[in-house]
């Protein structure tokens, strides 16, 4: 793996880093893949974190047998985790972008629009545990669960040109798709992707744009010498005002970028084992990565070792607890009693304290909680410290407290009720940052503010 210095590292490079350590756990992954493997599409999306807003016998009432089958024969293709490893991110944190609605498969019916399967993310004031909906888009707002600020799906971020990002049985076309350029920009794709995007507007040819960044747009046209030859690109050159741009079809993110994995592995940021099995798979069988078996891990039972009183000792887990093993049972609890009535601590002691609240894993486990995978964050916690251990103040406890408390705004989302201190998901809060919590007031419902008046557990093994 290549080596570099942390300034020459793009952060947008270094916040694809962490995305692809933390966002999608191997156990999420392993857990939806058996589901989806039998059959059970709605135990892999939950596995994979993701509620599912859909009654196929409404929709088989409203739109009949024929769109209803296509529709579960999609969902049992679906492959959840992928999505969630696929799904657009904002920096810093890598999270999910907040509050999209992205169309992933569309379905002629009766209506003048068609019938769209999307997926749909939280604002960001709920966006505690990153989870994602699947619901139909009929043309008009579905009533699903929320207030949701975009329900409409978005034309820059569509995942219906690009089933293989989402679709068990085409992600092997990942590769032919995604290595088409050098650095962000898939230019060399451009021609390819413009041609299917026009062609699923109704359009053989024509004028298209690409989002380059906030206020920058480049505005190309499809062309070709006749039918049988390769489609080329072309910059406008009749001008177009700005309403006449926005007018025309957008050329989706994931075509317009080359896959971040590729550049990972360029950059040498990630191993090839680490990647979704789907996607590794696809890049191996196109000869752009070689796959090797998974490395050894380190023994979970390696102590900590601390001087001591002039000697090194050790603390591993015993029993369930962290214990500085080279010491009495006895001895341990006199000096507990000794720091008690306000004597010094051992060092092996003070080293126990630091790890109970201010362990170097601590970014670890916040990552894994802003990514929504408490289960992960836990299993730290109870690597580090054991099943049996009582947490005390400190920042380690504050994330986790904080972490779960976060989780009711999304409840109150998904029920449909604006969180606390929200007057309407533009003016909602944006409690993303860990530590966060909304201040109660009179808009405040009556079963938050008993909830957040009431010191909070989480809900974990390890006891206050």
């Amino acid at each position: 793996m290549a080596h570099h210095s942390a300034n020459e590292i793009p952060s947008r490079l270094l916040m694809w880093q962490r995305v692809r350590e933390y966002a999608v756990p191997p156990s999420m992954i392993e857990t939806a893949t058996a589901r989806r493997a039998v059959g059970d599409w709605a135990g892999a999306c939950a596995a994979a974190r993701v509620d599912v807003d859909l009654d196929l016998h409404a929709v088989r009432a409203r739109h009949g047998t024929d769109l209803v089958t296509r529709l579960r024969a999609d969902l049992r293709r679906l492959a959840p985790d992928l999505l969630r490893w696929h799904m657009p991110r904002v920096a810093p944190d890598g999270r999910l972008r907040p509050g999209l609605t992205i169309c992933l498969a569309r379905y002629r019916s009766s209506g003048a629009t068609p019938v769209q399967l999307v997926v749909r993310t939280p604002p960001a004031w709920a966006d505690a545990g990153q989870r994602m909906s699947l619901a139909l888009w009929e043309g008009s707002w579905t009533g699903a669960p929320g207030r949701h600020p975009h329900p409409h799906p978005d034309r820059r971020f569509r995942l219906d040109l690009h089933r293989h990002l989402w679709d068990a049985g085409l992600s092997g076309e990942l590769a032919r798709r995604c290595d088409a350029g050098e650095g962000p920009w898939a230019v060399a794709g451009w021609a390819a992707e413009a041609e299917s995007l026009l062609r699923a507007e109704g359009l053989p040819r024509g004028a298209f744009t690409v989002r380059l960044g906030a206020r920058r747009h480049a505005v190309l046209e499809l062309v070709a010498p006749d039918e049988s030859h390769a489609p080329t690109l072309r910059p406008l050159h009749e001008a177009v005002t700005p309403q006449d741009v926005a007018a025309l079809p957008v050329l989706p993110e994931v075509a317009a970028r080359v896959l971040p994995d590729l550049e990972l592995l360029r950059a040498g940021l990630v191993r090839a084992e680490r990647l979704h099995p789907l996607v590794a798979s696809a890049l191996e069988a196109s000869g752009s990565v070689t796959v090797p078996g998974p490395a050894p891990g380190p023994d979970p039972r390696d102590p900590h070792r601390v001087r001591c009183r002039g000697e090194v000792h050790r603390i591993a887990l015993r029993d369930g607890v962290l214990t500085a093993i080279d010491h009495d049972p006895a001895q341990l609890r006199r000096e507990e009693l000794l720091v008690a009535l306000g004597g010094p601590a051992l060092p092996c002691l003070r080293a126990i304290d630091a790890v109970h609240r201010n362990p170097e894993a601590l970014p670890a486990v916040r990552e894994r909680l802003g990514h929504g995978d408490v289960a992960g964050a836990l299993a730290v916690v109870e690597g580090l410290l054991g099943p049996g251990a009582i947490l005390r103040d400190g920042p380690l406890r504050e994330a986790l407290e904080s972490a779960a408390a976060r989780r009711i705004d999304h409840g109150l989302f998904r029920s449909g009720l604006a969180g606390a201190g929200a007057v309407g998901e533009e003016t909602a809060p944006d409690v993303r940052h860990a530590g966060h919590r909304p201040r109660l007031d009179r808009r405040t419902p009556p079963a938050l503010r008993s909830k957040r008046s009431s010191r909070f557990r989480p809900r974990t093994g390890l006891t206050c």
